[in-house]
């Protein structure tokens, strides 16, 4: 136990630090800061949920005696329960009554083989990641004020701020542009927050996986899909985005975080598409390149993600494949 506690306080401190580091405005800060959660991950998936949660705590409280309590709410919101939580539903798994093998003898008796445990699917894992984005978006925008026009303000001040444009020619066309990166702002941070926790979660699982300590087996991330339930929340939200005001604002950052989840789900598609290509790896590595560079080949992806929702292109695909030659 001791172990596990120290082991969790040099994840939380390293947790910590990295979340702190946003304060000294140096560009590599910005990496530190979208990684944070990645310690405290490592260390749940490893060691358990209960080691995250000390780390978390204590990280918590140390960013609150150093730099004030919204900074340890902040962290709690952002970084402390997502990776307590997520670690905790990765390695959640029950029996699903199947044995693996068949009985092993022992003396006179049979002792039969320990039932296969069914592990929490990971288009749950990757909703809850979406619903984490949305929060920690629509908790950021409620710290700036109470209404849309509050909240708008206030990043249009602080847009200004970072632009310092004195010249007076340029600067309706300034204003032009702040409009237009105010009326995307939440979306787009809910599509970053979504990016970096799911990248955060994956990069935690290898390491561990890689370390041999991650209980779970690797999962089959191409046969990812999200639940049913989710293309209507995602329709009850694009609805909601008409509403005006504030409900629209916070309505935005729903849409943005299952849409992109849908596109991460996109991904999965392409890949159990093109698994008959001679090439595949090559033409693989050029959707995310093209993806990577231009960013709005994402909206096909998750089209493609939404189609496999609606359609179930992948298991018509699946089902007209030959099936594999016996081996000789």
């Amino acid at each position: 136990m001791i172990a596990i506690v120290l082991i969790a306080i040099a994840a939380g401190c390293a947790s910590a630090l990295m979340f702190a580091s946003i304060i000294s405005g140096a560009l590599i800060s910005l990496l530190l800061f979208y990684l944070a959660p990645l310690p405290l991950t490592v260390a749940s998936l490893a060691w358990g949920p209960l080691c995250a949660a000390i780390g978390g705590i204590f990280a918590a409280v140390g960013l609150g005696v150093t730099f004030g309590f919204p900074y340890c709410i902040a962290f709690v919101v952002m970084v402390a329960l997502p990776a307590w939580w997520l670690g905790h539903l990765v390695l959640l798994g029950r029996p699903n009554g199947a044995a693996v093998t068949d009985s092993v003898p022992s003396g006179d008796s049979a002792v039969p083989a320990a039932p296969a445990l069914e592990w929490y699917p990971v288009g749950r894992i990757l909703l809850w990641i979406a619903g984490f984005a949305a929060l920690t978006t629509m908790a950021t925008l409620l710290t700036l004020g109470s209404d849309a026009a509050t909240i708008t303000s206030v990043m249009q001040q602080g847009l200004l701020r970072i632009v310092g444009s004195n010249d007076t020619a340029s600067a309706g066309e300034s204003e032009q542009w702040i409009d237009a990166l105010v009326k995307i702002a939440p979306a787009a941070a809910a599509i970053v927050a979504m990016l970096t926790l799911t990248l955060n979660l994956w990069l935690a699982t290898k390491i561990t996986a890689t370390s041999g300590r991650l209980r779970r087996p690797w999962p089959d991330l191409k046969s990812t899909a999200l639940p049913p339930m989710t293309l209507a929340a995602l329709s009850v939200a694009v609805a909601f985005c008409f509403a005006g005001g504030l409900p629209a604002m916070l309505a935005q950052t729903i849409v943005a975080a299952l849409t992109m989840a849908y596109a991460l789900i996109g991904f999965a598609v392409l890949h159990t598409l093109t698994l008959a290509l001679k090439n595949r790896s090559l033409w693989l590595s050029c959707a995310y390149a093209v993806v990577v560079v231009f960013s709005w080949p994402l909206l096909a992806m998750a089209t493609l993600g939404l189609a496999d929702a609606v359609f179930g292109l992948r298991q018509r695909y699946l089902q007209g494949r030959p099936p594999p030659l016996p081996a000789s």
